[in-house]
């Protein structure tokens, strides 16, 4: 559609002016804060064990995210795609869930299952494997959360790729997994790592399911963005700055990397254009 120049820079400025106000703004403030005072607000900040452990938990966390995500995110994404089965609408209705519910409800439902008095929770225990209040409640949590974003990544491309080439290859004789680590992983590359890095910014920023499931016990169950909300209100916000700017600077360098390896791999995603056929002696007469 057609406009005017005038219409366009209007837009762009509105849409410019929303975002800083928004996001840029707000992030900026967490990041002048944190500086108020140089480094040292870092060195006291990261000096604590406290503040060590969150991170050290919060890291760990988002890999065994990262690796769920990653593994069960290709299998459910080649299982919608791929395959036609009873109650593939209502699977595919399943894993936008974690998009449209709160996180809290999230958790709440985690304690009702895994809870000492939930349908599994007390057998776990008494096997000695404590899921609420614990590390792998925050896993399960987290990973909840994290569950839509590789697996909407990868579906598109699955889509768009067809299966000729993998139907080629098995006529070829090649088996599942030389047909999937041939043709299809290298094809869906790009979606997977766009997913990853997606699912660790998002996994590293979980607060919501994280606080019900944890029990925010400093030093065994505290992630970082609990440690930031309970040293806000205890009044060591210069702590609460420093960890809220370096979890923010580690979701912007995501962000970052997303938008350049999109930027990278376009051209690779590009259908290549047909080759023309040269023209013969009569067709060149004419």
């Amino acid at each position: 559609m057609d406009s005017s120049p005038w219409v366009r820079r209007t837009l762009r400025a509105v849409v410019v002016v929303y975002l800083v106000l928004l996001v840029g703004w707000p992030v900026s403030l967490v990041a002048k804060n944190a500086f108020a005072d140089g480094l040292e607000t870092f060195q006291r900040a990261f000096a604590d064990p406290s503040v060590l452990f969150a991170l050290q938990l919060t890291a760990a966390v988002a890999v065994q995210v990262v690796l769920l995500s990653t593994v069960f995110g290709v299998g459910i994404s080649l299982l919608v795609v791929r395959y036609d089965f009873p109650g593939k609408a209502l699977l595919n209705a399943l894993l936008d869930l974690p998009l449209s519910v709160s996180p809290i409800v999230v958790g709440l439902a985690l304690v009702l299952v895994y809870g000492k008095n939930g349908w599994f929770g007390g057998a776990l225990e008494e096997a000695g494997f404590r899921v609420i209040f614990a590390p792998p409640g925050i896993v399960l949590a987290t990973a909840f959360v994290c569950l839509p974003l590789v697996i909407r990544e990868i579906v598109p491309v699955l889509t768009e790729l067809g299966t000729d080439e993998e139907l080629a290859a098995t006529s070829l004789g090649a088996s599942r997994f030389q047909t999937f680590r041939r043709i299809t992983l290298p094809a869906i590359k790009w979606a997977v790592v766009y997913g990853v890095v997606l699912t660790l910014a998002r996994a590293l920023g979980e607060f919501g399911a994280v606080k019900v499931v944890s029990g925010n016990f400093e030093g065994r169950t505290q992630t970082s963005t609990l440690l930031v909300e309970q040293r806000y209100q205890d009044f060591e916000q210069g702590t609460a700055y420093a960890v809220a700017f370096l979890l923010a600077s580690v979701s912007v360098a995501c962000i970052v990397a997303v938008t350049l390896l999109r930027s990278d791999a376009a051209p690779a995603r590009r259908p290549a254009r047909p080759a023309t056929r040269p023209a013969t002696p009569s067709e060149a007469d004419a």
